[in-house]
């Protein structure tokens, strides 16, 4: 079935009200052909690059298909990165906001004990990493007799980073009668083996290639002296005055030094590595999405997959080794039909590297001369007039669906032996409730968290002050629902 509207799908109010409020106008060429076969329960084999709207495109037939009854998990999705982890997580979350979709992220680097009280609690959908899935697996706390779907996301990346045995450990820990749909940049050997071995029949899909990702993208580069390259990235900072901004290193030392240097000026720039804490990593991204800085300086953790919008420039500081690798990362912007522009920073030593990507890019990558001195000093101004006011706050993608949502704070759980029957006929018996305002419970030990659909918040925790739960007084607030806020080193170099 083709079709240019999702309202023509065979699914449910529930979810077109959240399609409609995160603002999809229409399937992309990548959930046109994957959502009528996912929603007819076929294997599929689909080859799209980042930034297509997969997530999307499984997500809806996913959030669709599961039965919210059923408290074992239903889905899991494998994903390479623990930020692909965290963003497929939330856009599933918010596909299946009016549905009471209760998702799971697992990842490394942030504690078990915490994943494992959450896979405790009702949980339709698993989001993870090869390695903490396969942790949980084996500790018994992650279920997986009732997986009905099996989404591998971004599976040439899962192979490159060695994955590969991880993943098919947990494939053989799956039911063997499920749905699995593999999507992956490339459909090179090793994914099609991997398809033949534990796919049904699999229906195949090529969307497009990915290397026309970067039409919308304008390509240039700096051919420089090896000892000249930080100097030249400071002058292309002042020429561009981006107002938002990723540079790409292909190290945590490099990212490190650069960071150093920016870190007088804490407020326009962080950093994001995998040698970070994950809850910092968290955070770094959540500020960046949000808006709150102008420079990110990253290795490839932010380089597939993740979604930020309005980024003007992408920088690469470091030719990275591989040239699918340049196509990941500067398809940070150009996004959602807007237009983009990239700048490599390429030494003498690196000129091998370059010349594969420019063989591989099906658009010109236009050489510039290096900015004069006359010309940095005209433009430092403006620069330093920018880098020193405050960004302008970003709408998250979600903000619409959000606004009639308020999520509530209640002081009882486990302990003291709530359960979601308890908050569901506490609220249903306040004037003007059903069950249909009533979104996500979760219940902690000592904690209960529920939100109130449709503009209905304010009422009922107006409500809630005078209304007991459970056969007594709780206080009831609104929840903070931000992610854990990491205390900054001290500045240690000037910049500019």
């Amino acid at each position: 079935m083709t079709t240019n509207n999702f309202n023509d799908y065979p699914i449910s109010d529930e979810i077109l009200k959240a399609i409609e409020k995160l603002n999809f106008k229409n399937p992309t060429k990548v959930q046109k052909a994957v959502i009528p076969l996912a929603l007819e329960k076929k294997d599929l084999l689909c080859k799209a690059q980042t930034g297509s709207g997969k997530t999307a495109a499984y997500g809806i037939p996913i959030c669709e298909l599961l039965d919210w009854d059923e408290n074992k998990p239903q889905v899991l999705v494998l994903t390479p990165t623990r930020e692909l982890a965290i963003q497929v997580r939330e856009d599933i979350f918010n596909i299946g906001r009016f549905k009471r979709v209760k998702v799971s992220a697992l990842y490394g680097k942030s504690p078990i004990r915490r994943q494992e009280k959450e896979l405790k609690q009702k949980t339709h959908v698993v989001v993870g990493t090869p390695g903490r899935v396969m942790d949980h697996i084996v500790r018994g706390t992650f279920i997986t007799d009732e997986i009905k779907y099996l989404v591998i996301d971004e599976a040439d990346e899962m192979l490159n980073m060695g994955f590969i045995d991880q993943v098919e450990e947990i494939i053989n820990e799956m039911p063997e009668n499920r749905v699995t749909m593999l999507f992956s940049a490339t459909l090179d050997s090793e994914i099609q083996r991997l398809s033949k071995k534990y796919m049904n029949d699999p229906q195949v899909i090529e969307i497009e290639a990915e290397a026309a990702r970067t039409d919308a993208i304008e390509q240039f580069v700096y051919k420089i002296g090896n000892e000249d390259k930080l100097d030249m990235l400071m002058d292309v900072l002042v020429v561009e005055n981006p107002d938002s901004c990723i540079i790409f290193c292909n190290t945590q030392e490099r990212v490190n030094a650069i960071y150093n240097i920016f870190e007088k000026n804490s407020k326009a720039c962080e950093k994001i590595h995998g040698g970070m804490e994950q809850d910092e990593r968290t955070q770094v991204m959540y500020r960046f999405k949000k808006g709150a800085f102008r420079y990110l300086i990253a290795t490839d953790v932010a380089a597939r997959g993740i979604d930020v919008h309005d980024i003007s420039l992408v920088i690469n500081f470091d030719v990275p080794w591989e040239k699918e690798t340049y196509v990941h990362r500067i398809g940070r912007t150009g996004r959602q039909g807007m237009t983009g522009k990239a700048i490599t920073l390429v030494s003498y030593k690196e000129g091998r590297y370059f010349s594969e990507i420019e063989k591989y890019s099906e658009k010109e990558i236009i050489e510039k001369e290096c900015p004069t001195s006359s010309t940095i000093e005209s433009l430092k101004p403006a620069f330093l007039e920018k880098l020193h006011e405050k960004p302008e706050e970003k709408v998250d993608k979600a903000n619409d669906l959000t606004k009639e949502i308020m999520k509530l704070h209640i002081n009882a759980g486990k302990k003291t032996k709530m359960r979601p029957v308890d908050i569901v006929g506490t609220l249903c018996n306040i004037e003007g409730m059903t069950a249909a305002d009533i979104g996500v419970i979760t219940i902690l030990d000592v904690s209960t968290f529920v939100e109130i659909l449709n503009n209905k918040g304010s009422h009922v925790l107006k409500e809630l002050q005078i209304k007991n739960i459970k056969g007594r007084p709780r206080k009831v607030t609104i929840a903070e629902d931000k992610p854990v806020t990491v205390q900054r080193k001290r500045p240690i170099r000037r910049f500019y």
